[in-house]
């Protein structure tokens, strides 16, 4: 087995014990992201979607990866009413022959941002 752990300095610095990434045997394990200064800065839930979308592909452009690589998603909301928006970014970046997902609503995320995704991608 090789693991490889993939820290890109576009995306944000993880904020506890994990890496952005880990790669194992042409498979790549993204972590889940947030868009903390979106949030913060008041932007909107699709701006904040957006910047997470980026982030994801800083870390698989990092990792020599792409979104057409991209096998699985995880989406984590805060709030079901924001599915619409949240889908509608979210598209933008899978055109064609999107992976397989889920959406999930829960109680709360870190820094009580609005949405956090994660990813595994292959090659």
């Amino acid at each position: 087995m090789t693991k490889k752990i993939i820290l890109s300095t576009d995306a944000p610095a993880p904020i506890g014990p994990y890496s952005q990434a880990v790669e194992v045997n042409g498979t790549l394990y993204v972590s889940g992201q947030i868009a903390l200064s979106a949030f913060e800065s008041g932007a909107s839930i699709e701006e904040e979607t957006d910047q997470v979308m980026k982030n994801l592909g800083y870390i698989l452009k990092e990792a020599g990866y792409s979104f057409e690589q991209v096998v699985k998603c995880s989406i984590f909301i805060q709030d079901m009413n924001h599915f619409s928006q949240i889908n509608g970014v979210y598209g933008q970046y899978f055109t064609a022959n999107p992976p397989a997902r889920e959406t999930v609503e829960v109680a709360r995320l870190p820094k009580n941002v609005r949405v956090e995704i994660s990813c595994i991608a292959y090659k």
